[in-house]
């Protein structure tokens, strides 16, 4: 009876030291399902030095992009290399960083480009020159948003919207509405106003959001989101429920930037029901461009998990907005 009871005593030991076995088990599944944030910036790093050093140029612009947005000051060496790309669209993108890090080492430079041949860039280098302490500067950009010339006209109305001084706004407000602006400019005004928080923007906001063109709906939360008013934010929580899922992911990265996650299961969806199953490779490419972005806007821990599959896509785009991702987590930018 003895030995019996023994045995018992030894089972439920057993059974007890399995299940805590179990238990420990799982936590380490999960543990091991979570990932070290630090441990993926070597790659993610890796990523943005070969897109500033890419033969596309639109590689190179849109990773300058990165650095300047996600404050990666460790690259900007390289970014003031890029100030003398043979390609206008770099070198514009290379000023506007080094404006928007006020990049002091880059500003002899910014001033030789004050007399580059192409206006682009010469407004360019302007907004960089007013913010690194010259902002008598801005005088050359509102000359530039009044040109013939669309895209000039378009640069500068961006440039505006960036730099900060709301005495531009009745310039800005004259670009949307002059009958010689083209959609984009418009557009541009729009969202420049947005930046610079006039909140008598928010009506025109708001019908670019309910739009019945995604693409639309989509440039129009990202002006959401420049304007971050609590009206703007309200707008936006109700673009989670979008028809389209681009437009879901696009709603839940400008909620994540304004410090609200309720956007998460948007992208945890994506994921989880393979959402994109059925999509064409540019669809599957541009839904995995926005989940990273919205990764890195929300910064939660159950997002984690997905970026070092990310950082790993065939697609240079999605490769580089997981690495921004990679970093906004660990700048919180």
């Amino acid at each position: 009876m003895a030995e019996i009871k023994d045995m018992q005593r030894s089972e439920i030991k057993f059974f007890a030291a399995l299940w805590i076995l179990f238990v420990s088990g799982c936590g380490g599944l999960l543990q091991s399902s979570s990932v070290d944030i630090k441990g993926l910036e070597p790659e993610a790093a890796q990523i943005i030095r070969d897109g500033l050093a890419d033969n596309d140029p639109q590689v190179r612009t849109n990773t300058i992009e990165v650095v300047a947005s996600a404050g990666l000051n460790e690259f900007m060496p390289q970014v003031q290399r890029l100030l003398r790309d043979d390609f206008v669209p770099v070198r514009f993108a290379a000023a506007l960083a080094v404006g928007d890090m006020v990049y002091q080492p880059a500003k002899s430079e910014v001033v030789r480009l004050l007399e580059a041949t192409d206006e682009n860039t010469r407004i360019a280098a302007a907004y960089a020159a007013a913010k690194l302490g010259s902002p008598e500067k801005l005088d050359f950009i509102r000359k530039a948003a009044l040109s013939k010339d669309q895209i000039i006209r378009a640069n500068a109305v961006v440039l505006l919207g960036k730099s900060g001084d709301e005495s531009v706004l009745k310039l800005l407000s004259w670009a949307q509405t002059d009958k010689d602006s083209d959609d984009k400019v418009r557009f541009q005004a729009v969202e420049a106003r947005a930046r610079l928080g006039d909140e008598k923007i928010f009506p025109k906001l708001w019908a670019i959001v309910l739009s019945s063109y995604a693409d639309d709906r989509i440039m129009g939360i990202k002006a959401m989101g420049a304007l971050g008013t609590e009206k703007a934010k309200d707008v936006l929580a109700t673009k989670l429920d979008d028809e389209i899922l681009e437009v879901q992911l696009a709603a839940a990265e400008q909620l994540g930037m304004l410090g609200d996650k309720s956007g998460e299961k948007v992208v945890l969806d994506v994921f989880r029901k393979n959402l994109t199953a059925g999509m064409d490779e540019q669809g599957v490419d541009r839904v995995n461009v926005l989940s990273a972005l919205a990764i890195g806007r929300l910064r939660t821990q159950r997002l984690i998990i997905f970026l070092p599959s990310l950082l790993k896509n065939e697609s240079k785009s999605v490769r580089l907005a997981a690495a921004k991702a990679v970093f906004q987590y660990i700048t919180g930018k």
